[in-house]
């Protein structure tokens, strides 16, 4: 499993999720993607992608000023 990293800070809503979405497609099953991001947007949009695609959301919080989301790719 390998983990990496997804810096959307400053981007709106749907910018995140969609190169969340872009970024997962290259990895493996299993691998984890932190994606930082400050988009209020992102609360409600990441968990519900997470859902509808397959993938599990490991762990969401607090970073500062922005969320830190942890998205395992599913199969």
């Amino acid at each position: 499993m390998d983990t990496h990293d997804l810096d959307a800070t400053g981007l709106l809503c749907p910018l995140p999720v969609l190169k969340l979405r872009k970024r997962l497609m290259a990895l493996k099953a299993g691998d984890v993607m932190r994606l930082r991001a400050d988009d209020p947007a992102a609360i409600v949009d990441v968990p519900h992608f997470c859902a509808e695609a397959g993938h599990t959301l490991v762990e969401t919080k607090d970073d500062g000023d922005a969320q830190l989301y942890l998205v395992r790719k599913g199969a």
